[in-house]
């Protein structure tokens, strides 16, 4: 181990020697976890899990930890937004990757799987709401990951730049940043088992950030068809929420398996919204968990 031990402002470790929002002990994370938004969706996942080891609960941060068979799983809750995620992915990342007794990084660095099971709103008219949508980048039109050390690679910057100059954000204050999911989960989530691959963009709000109006006009009215209407070779956008680029960008930056998967309960092109929410999120439960622990 080497450098100094991280301080006590910066990593809080609470009396119980826990991390401080999430509130477990390193020993209560699996390797493989699951994030929701929803804290009510932690139950909805355990519920599957052959047996519980851990059940903590912290402000929005609800986490369950066991198994199915002899895959040791872990549940947490992230509440909404890139902000959450900051917390949430540091947080897990310390968890296994610093020594909570000396407060020195491990030498031997620990990979994380993250999967994000989420709900999303499609952005293209042939996503039918109920669909699964996986994430092969996600676009942040957030500005988390500009206080981190990012470099995006030659492919991403490509797409990145050509989505900036379509959306016509060049002088925007909006700097889109991008990032890849981890293709060794995606590849365990293809298209010929139901799944519908597409660029995510994470928004930091639910109304004008994503072209919502209700009293207010967005300064942004076009962003919708911008967003709808962006093609880069075989890639397109399919669909936006409030977490996925900041997961990935993040994870790349850690050195974590990262994967995005969204139930549509929403077209915004043909104004639908799904009869039965529940359904539609249980059945992305059974179907994703049954083929990440495959």
């Amino acid at each position: 181990m080497q450098g100094n031990p991280i301080g006590a402002s910066e990593l809080i470790i609470t009396d119980k020697g826990c991390i401080y929002h999430l509130d477990v002990h390193p020993e209560e994370i699996a390797n493989t976890i699951i994030t929701v938004g929803d804290p009510g969706r932690v139950a909805m996942i355990s519920r599957y899990f052959d047996r519980v080891e851990h059940k903590k609960e912290h402000r929005e941060f609800i986490t369950h930890t066991g198994y199915i068979g002899n895959k040791r799983l872990s549940v947490v809750s992230t509440g909404i937004g890139p902000d959450n995620i900051d917390i949430t992915l540091n947080e897990l990342d310390a968890l296994v990757n610093v020594d909570f007794a000396t407060r020195l990084p491990k030498e031997d660095h620990t990979t994380l799987e993250i999967v994000r099971m989420g709900t999303s709103g499609a952005l293209q008219a042939d996503i039918a709401v109920d669909s699964l949508v996986v994430s092969t980048f996600g676009i942040g039109l957030d500005n988390l990951l500009h206080y981190y050390h990012y470099t995006e690679n030659a492919e991403v910057a490509f797409i990145k730049d050509a989505f900036v100059k379509h959306s016509r954000l060049q002088t925007s204050p909006i700097k889109p940043y991008m990032a890849e999911g981890s293709i060794h989960l995606l590849n365990k989530f293809p298209a010929r088992a139901g799944y519908i691959h597409g660029i995510t963009v994470t928004c930091p709000g639910f109304y004008a950030p994503q072209g919502r109006q209700i009293r207010m006009a967005p300064a942004l009215p076009h962003l919708i068809d911008s967003l709808s209407s962006f093609r880069s070779g075989d890639h397109r956008i399919t669909n936006f929420e409030m977490e996925t680029s900041a997961i990935y960008g993040l994870g790349r930056i850690m050195g974590h398996h990262c994967l995005s998967i969204n139930t549509i309960i929403a077209n915004r092109q043909t104004k639908e919204f799904t009869s039965d929410g529940t359904r539609s999120v249980t059945q992305m439960i059974e179907k994703s968990l049954e083929l990440l622990i495959s």
